[in-house]
């Protein structure tokens, strides 16, 4: 089946492409929206590594994290505030913004803002949210439920399909096994690579422990490096990660968010692997 392209940014200043067969290209930035002033902080640093290495990259944050393990967790500073921001550091920084949506009637507004819109994996098969994302015509990407097998997420696709929306893209964060743990079967990148839209692994959400903690989920940071070596060498159109200054502090997702600093290492090590995976046979 033929690959297709998604690309978001501006031509000719920053834009990013992401195809199957292509470089691999980044999404990357904090979980929740803390305040304007750190996620400006990661998107400065982000944007400074990238352009170091002549590469792009799609700035994400959540305005809302609806789906925390417990009623005391940290969720974000809400749609208005978090739009808000979210249209000023995309000025400030000029760099293609994903966020997540979590309800139908918040489509429409997110769309205004943000560059791509994102399906959180437990609502993967909500398909008036789904329905709503693909009619805004932005990009949607849908992550795949922990509860899906690969193939199942066919059907989400064909839910944007209906509106007439191709601009797709399906990613790969982990599989419920068992308990409070989850694993990624690299299998599973080859199967989505099959629908002809571009695959995107996440790194980080990848390696959580969900409710490891009781009331917050734990997660396995050490595991996030190596995981994306593997999926990289299968093939893929980009990476998802999470990064935080202090990942220990982080309000939301730290044990397996990234270091910041650590991140251009990473990125370089990545670039290289999927170079020799991607290069002419």
């Amino acid at each position: 089946m033929p690959q297709a392209k998604v690309c978001v940014g501006r031509p000719g200043t920053h834009t990013v492409t992401f195809q199957n067969g292509g470089p691999v290209q980044f999404i990357a930035g904090p979980c929740s929206l803390e305040s304007e002033e750190l996620l400006l902080k990661v998107g400065k640093s982000l944007k400074e590594s990238f352009a170091k290495l002549k590469i792009p990259f799609v700035l994400k944050c959540s305005f809302d994290k609806a789906n925390r393990t417990s009623i005391d967790g940290y969720r974000g500073l809400g749609i208005d505030k978090g739009l808000e921001i979210f249209s000023r550091v995309k000025k400030a920084l000029g760099v293609p913004m994903l966020t997540d949506v979590h309800e139908a009637g918040q489509a429409e507004r997110v769309a205004r803002v943000v560059d791509i819109l994102q399906i959180p994996a437990f609502l993967s098969r909500q398909t008036d949210l789904l329905l709503a994302c693909g009619r805004t015509g932005k990009p949607v990407n849908i992550k795949k439920g922990q509860f899906l097998a690969p193939w199942d997420l066919k059907n989400a696709i064909r839910k944007v399909e209906s509106t007439g929306n191709k601009q797709i893209m399906v990613c790969e964060r982990g599989t419920s096994f068992g308990y409070g743990n989850l694993i990624v079967d690299m299998r599973g990148l080859e199967i989505m690579r099959a629908f002809g839209y571009p695959v995107v692994y996440d790194a980080t959400h990848s390696v959580q422990l969900p409710g490891g903690k009781g009331t917050s989920t734990d997660g396995q940071r050490q595991y996030a490096i190596p995981l994306s070596r593997g999926a990289v060498a299968v093939g893929v159109a980009g990476l998802f990660l999470e990064t935080h200054p202090n990942p220990p502090k982080a309000l939301s997702d730290g044990p397996n968010s990234l270091f910041l600093k650590d991140v251009p290492a990473f990125v370089r090590q990545i670039r290289k692997i999927d170079a020799l995976v991607k290069e002419p046979a």
